[in-house]
């Protein structure tokens, strides 16, 4: 059997892990698929679909819903964590005595660990040690989009290039295309402050800012993206890519966008808690926020817009407000 072939065990319920499972499937992956929520799985059996979180996708015949996690990975070539942030690390110690010596890793998580500033990968390397194979999945991809079918381009990051490229074969179809990387802390970087960056250009848009203050935003915002994530070690040319400029363009100008909609309802007048509540599912750009702030602080990088999301959503400075001094900081090279 090919390689690309191999069975995988995708691991998380949600639209993204549901819309994952499902282009695994289609693209020829026996796979299996595993979530927190019984019921629902069960559900989602019956149904041969996720009507909570996408409804209109069907699931392939080679999808098998597991209700049993040890289940789900005994036999899997490869396994496919789609979690939020602060879920990652025990979802990581939960698969840990199921997992064998050969079982490869990949993830579709976005963001730093809140309470340690590191990106997942390290994450991984603290819980399962160094010797894994290991891959981050990310780019600008909406799961309702991949559930459908639609055109679709996306990164494989890697140390173990084998293992990236393995992934993108895996998961390459008529409409849809992977691209592999060596540099998993860019990618993983690019999917962490993109979030932030969002809710920033949701408050700015519902705050009618306009088209010109929305670019200003995502070009700005791609600067401090670079500057932190060169800190961190990554490639520059990593950032002008689909993981970087790709994932961001695509966040802050598309109300698919749970974080850009969490900020057009903060600029409404909700309150934080509020907008989360309505949205009704994950918005890692609040966490994030939080997370890029500790992060950039440590690591004494400047980032005012992601500072000024920050002071928004946990010092209560009023968005109209944030935005008036970021235009106001003194004047400086674009290059700076």
């Amino acid at each position: 059997m090919n390689e690309h072939l191999a069975p995988i065990a995708v691991l998380g319920a949600g639209s993204w892990g549901t819309a994952l499972a499902i282009q695994f499937a289609r693209s020829g992956h026996p796979t299996k698929f595993w979530g927190r929520d019984r019921d629902a799985l069960l559900a989602m059996a019956a149904s041969r679909r996720n009507t909570r979180y996408l409804t209109s996708a069907e699931f392939p015949a080679s999808l098998v819903v597991e209700p049993d996690l040890a289940a789900a990975l005994a036999g899997a070539r490869d396994a496919l964590i789609a979690v939020p942030s602060h879920g990652f690390r025990g979802m990581l110690q939960q698969i840990q005595p199921h997992l064998t010596a050969d079982t490869r890793l990949a993830w579709a998580t976005k963001g730093f660990e809140l309470d340690t500033g590191l990106l997942p990968h390290q994450v991984a390397r603290e819980v399962l040690g160094s010797n894994r194979a290991v891959a981050v999945l990310s780019g600008p991809t909406f799961a309702r989009e991949v559930g459908a079918g639609l055109p679709t381009a996306m990164t494989v990051a890697s140390p173990d290039a084998e293992f990236a490229k393995a992934l993108a074969y895996g998961l390459s179809s008529a409409n849809f295309r992977a691209y592999t990387s060596t540099d998993i802390t860019g990618v993983e970087v690019g999917g962490a402050v993109k979030n932030v960056l969002a809710v920033g250009a949701g408050m700015s848009d519902g705050l009618g800012f306009g088209a010109n203050t929305r670019v200003a935003l995502i070009t700005r915002g791609l600067v401090e993206m670079m500057r932190l994530g060169v800190a961190a070690g990554a490639n520059r040319e990593t950032f002008m890519g689909l993981a970087g400029l790709g994932d961001l363009v695509l966040t802050c100008t598309d109300d698919q966008s749970r974080n850009r909609r969490f900020g057009l309802a903060l600029a409404a007048g909700r309150t934080a808690q509020q907008a989360l509540s309505e949205i009704g599912q994950v918005v890692e750009g609040y966490t994030a926020a939080k997370a890029t702030h500790t992060v950039a602080e440590r690591m004494k990088v400047e980032m005012p817009l992601c500072e000024g999301v920050y002071r928004v959503l946990y010092e209560g400075v009023p968005a109209r407000d944030a935005v008036r001094e970021l235009m106001t900081r003194p004047i400086k090279s674009e290059l700076e």
